[in-house]
C-alpha cells in the first residue's frame, strides 16, 4: 500500500496545503517518513488523515466559485466499526459545503472494501447538496464490490455510483473539464 500516491499531477492547479479554506491548509508533508498506516500497512506520506484510522483522503481540487471538489480516498470504508462517514462528513464535508462545495467527485479506485451501518449522514449529506444548491455526489471509479456493499445499504440513493462513473480516463483531463464531465453524466441520468 506504500506505493500507492494520491494522483499529484494536479497540483499545478490545486494544492491542499496552500488553500487556505482547506483542512489541510499550512500541513507539512515529510516525504521520507512513512508514519501513518492502515491496519499495519505503510501508506504514502502524501495521503491525509481525516479521522478515520482505516480511510485516508487527498482532495485533489476544489473550485469554490463553481462549487467543486474532487477527492481521492484510500483503505477501506468502515463505517460499521469506525464511523468512517461521520469522520469524513464533520471534518471535511461540512467544512467544504460552508465554503461553497456542491459538487463532490469521490474517486474510489483505492477503496478496497465497505463495510456500512446507518445512512443517516448520507442522507445529510445529500439534503446540505441538494437544498437550493442542486448540488451532487458522485462516486467515480468505485470497484464493483464496494459499489454493491454500498447498495445493499441503500447509500446509492444519496451517491450517485456505477455505469458511466466509472471514468477510466479521468487523470488525463483537466479537473475542472474532469468536474463537467462528471455533472453531464449526472445530468444525463436526470434527465
Amino acid at each position: 500500500m506504500h506505493q500507492i500516491e494520491p494522483f499529484y499531477r494536479w497540483l499545478k492547479y490545486y494544492d491542499p496545503a496552500r488553500d487556505e479554506l482547506s483542512p489541510f491548509n499550512g500541513k507539512e508533508y515529510n516525504y521520507d517518513l512513512y508514519s501513518e498506516t492502515i491496519y499495519g500497512y505503510y501508506i504514502d506520506p502524501a495521503w491525509d488523515y481525516m479521522g478515520s484510522e482505516t480511510l485516508y483522503i487527498k482532495i485533489l481540487y476544489a473550485d469554490y466559485e463553481k462549487g467543486y471538489v474532487i477527492i481521492e480516498f484510500i483503505g477501506e470504508w468502515n463505517d460499521a466499526i469506525n464511523n468512517d462517514i461521520m469522520h469524513l462528513k464533520r471534518n471535511i464535508i461540512d467544512l467544504l459545503i460552508g465554503d461553497g462545495i456542491s459538487h463532490f467527485v469521490l474517486i474510489g479506485e483505492n477503496v478496497l472494501n465497505f463495510h456500512g451501518s446507518d445512512d443517516c449522514y448520507y442522507e445529510e449529506w445529500f439534503d446540505d447538496v441538494e437544498d437550493g444548491q442542486q448540488g451532487w455526489i458522485a462516486a467515480v471509479n468505485f470497484q464493483e464490490h464496494v459499489l454493491d456493499e454500498m447498495s445493499n445499504f441503500n447509500i446509492d440513493s444519496y451517491i450517485n455510483s456505477g455505469g458511466s462513473l466509472q471514468i477510466a480516463n479521468w487523470r488525463t483531463l483537466h479537473p475542472l473539464q474532469f468536474c463537467m464531465t462528471v455533472e453531464s453524466l449526472i445530468q444525463k441520468r436526470l434527465n
